[in-house]
């Protein structure tokens, strides 16, 4: 008989599969990116219709199969389900879980990945700060935490209100990451140095911000 296994992430993304079930990749902080398929998940009065979206964070009980999970249940910590009703901000949401999904790997631990993608969501949910600006934090940590940028050792040809940004969205503590005041000059020039490390370190056109382009 196959153990029950308990994980604790974010659903990234939820597809149809079948008539009834749904098919979830889910970013988890003991095993990274993991595929689980949510039997029944479809129907109507399934226990796990509503844990099967994306921005569910929760702890999720599942079967380990050969090449994917069955998830059986959820202990659900947040759904964030005023989000889809904000707009543009649900489209930042589904950037930053696609951008999860393209640097999350299978068999390694997430789980600062995880807390970056709750603690950014919560920032849009409270609208302190604009969204052009949470993305840029959230790009300059998601590429910091996989390795794929460091700010450079003296400011150079950024100026420095914008080399401190990038400091702190580099190494700032999570739940201080989005609490600080910068003036618009030091916000541009930031934003402008997160859209150009995300290009040049990234091989994707991530549909999600195609849209944010298009709308902003």
């Amino acid at each position: 008989m196959r153990e029950k296994i308990t994980l604790s992430g974010v659903v990234l993304s939820a597809r149809p599969v079948g008539e009834y079930d749904r098919r979830l990749v889910i970013l988890t902080k003991e095993r990274g990116r993991i595929t689980a398929f949510a039997h029944g998940a479809r129907r109507s009065g399934n226990a796990l219709m509503a844990v099967s979206n994306p921005f569910v964070f929760a702890e999720f009980t599942l079967y380990e199969g050969r090449d994917a999970y069955s998830l059986i249940s959820a202990v659900t910590a947040d759904y964030f389900t005023d989000l889809a009703a904000m707009l543009p901000g649900v489209f930042y949401g589904y950037y930053f879980l696609e951008m999860a999904d393209y640097f999350g790997r299978e068999g390694v631990e997430a789980a600062e990945e995880v807390n970056l993608i709750y603690v950014t969501l919560k920032a849009v949910m409270r609208g302190e700060l604009p969204l052009p600006l949470v993305r840029a934090v959230f790009e300059i940590r998601m590429l910091s935490i996989n390795g794929e940028y460091a700010p450079p050792e003296e400011n150079g040809r950024y100026g420095m209100a914008a080399y401190s940004l990038l400091i702190h969205a580099c190494s700032g503590p999570l739940t201080r990451l989005y609490a600080f005041a910068a003036s618009k000059e030091a916000q541009a020039e930031f934003e402008k140095a997160a859209s150009e490390a995300v290009r040049v370190r990234t091989d994707r056109r991530f549909k999600s911000l195609a849209v944010i382009e298009k709308i902003e």
